[in-house]
């Protein structure tokens, strides 16, 4: 993987990311479509990149992040992740095994899709507004709602949303706290797969995160410059998701799921 394609990624992961449309099956696709060999360490740097998009929402909300009067808060989000801590830890093996499947991921993406068309007309008296009117069982409801995204083409940031708004809150407070959420989760991720994983267990080289990083200058300068750019573009879509969102709804997001994921079940059927 050369710098152009992984920027390309990284952009990918940064508009992606915080929207309902999977920045998983996204990126997956793109490296399908670029014609690059699933390695260990595009598997590794398609997770890693999520540490950009973490830095974006605690620049975008530094307020909140370190407003230490607020504990409740930290409590919150503390509570919230552990249903991804747990039950990623122990599915690990099995969702990295989903990830090269595209077709399985397409048609997530379309049932994803289906299901957002309706998200609107489903939830549509919201009794909490602010993150502050969420309670610590409602965060961890919150959190297990998360937990679906671990099938890839779901969409994390799909599944806390809806999440959210089953358990009564608006459009705007679910989708805060979807990135609120995000911080904690995928930088447990992110730390996990770059020095805890080993990849490649079946190979002769197994690997951990961080010395695939380390072998070569290229790895390192990649590493560097998709955080970067993966920063920059999340925190530009993360601007711009509440009002598209609070304008639009769920419809949009839903129709392209669903159009997206038809073209690429073709294309992974019929031409690969």
């Amino acid at each position: 993987m050369d710098l152009i394609k992984a920027i390309i990624i990284a952009i990918i992961e940064g508009l992606t990311e915080y929207l309902p449309i999977s920045s998983t099956a996204h990126m997956g696709f793109a490296a399908n479509l670029m014609g690059l060999e699933e390695t260990e360490f595009l598997k590794m740097f398609q997770v890693s990149i999520q540490f950009g998009a973490i830095l974006s929402v605690v620049v975008a909300y530094g307020k909140k992040f370190f407003d230490f009067s607020n504990l409740q808060f930290y409590y919150k989000l503390a509570f919230a992740v552990m249903p991804a801590l747990i039950i990623g830890f122990f599915l690990d093996d099995v969702i990295e095994s989903v990830l090269g499947n595209q077709i399985a991921i397409s048609s997530v993406l379309v049932l994803g899709g289906v299901v957002l068309l309706f998200a609107d007309s489903w939830f549509k008296n919201p009794v909490i507004h602010d993150e502050k009117e969420i309670t610590i069982k409602k965060a961890v409801t919150i959190g297990f709602w998360q937990c679906l995204a671990m099938m890839p083409g779901t969409s994390r940031s799909a599944a806390s949303i809806i999440g959210g708004m089953a358990q009564g809150l608006s459009r705007k407070a679910a989708a805060e706290f979807s990135f609120f959420l995000a911080v904690p989760t995928m930088l447990a991720v992110t730390l996990y797969s770059v020095f805890v994983k080993t990849w490649g267990k079946e190979t002769l080289h197994p690997q951990k995160g961080y010395e695939m990083i380390l072998e070569s200058q290229d790895h390192i300068t990649i590493f560097i410059v998709g955080n970067i750019v993966a920063f920059v573009v999340a925190w530009i879509a993360i601007k711009s998701f509440i009002s598209l969102l609070n304008k639009y709804g769920f419809k949009p997001w839903g129709w392209y799921r669903i159009v997206v994921g038809i073209a690429l079940l073709v294309y992974f059927y019929w031409f690969k």
